[in-house]
């Protein structure tokens, strides 16, 4: 794994572009931001090689996960594409397929709960926590209310 880190101040094209580069030119692992007096702050772990160098695997979730943790994964695409979209970012930049996997099988009952599973580190724990429980809770609840086992 490397790490690049990016500051872009406001109209920092040169920066920007860079980053830019950074992201389609690699496999990117995680990304994280942060703000601090309008110059935004970027920190990028990714696999070397190139994007296109390394096949994408393609994981069927749906045959690796039991039928009440596929549902509850599958709601949890649909927070994070919410979530993404509401910050104009691409939805792995929120979690990765592999994290909403393992926080369905967790079934993380608390934010701090989500910090334990790679790669997901303080600041989208904070950001992104509460909507993520939510919604477990809420199927949680559901499940409960309908006899579901696990």
């Amino acid at each position: 794994m490397q790490v690049s880190l990016f500051s872009v101040a406001p109209g920092d094209s040169r920066a920007l572009d860079e980053l830019n580069r950074c992201l389609r030119g690699h496999r990117v692992l995680t990304l994280d931001r942060h703000c601090d007096a309008g110059v935004w702050s970027f920190c990028v772990t990714w696999q070397p090689g190139t994007a296109e160098a390394l096949p994408a695997e393609k994981v069927d979730y749906k045959a690796l996960l039991d039928a009440p943790t596929f549902a509850l994964f599958a709601k949890l695409r649909d927070v994070r594409k919410g979530l993404a979209e509401k910050e104009n970012l691409p939805a792995y930049a929120v979690f990765t397929n592999e994290q909403l996997a393992e926080i369905a099988r967790r079934r993380c009952a608390v934010a701090a709960d989500l910090g334990k599973i790679d790669g997901i580190g303080t600041a989208r724990v904070e950001k992104y926590g509460a909507a993520v429980v939510a919604a477990i809770n809420e199927n949680e609840t559901l499940r409960s209310a309908s006899g579901s086992n696990r």
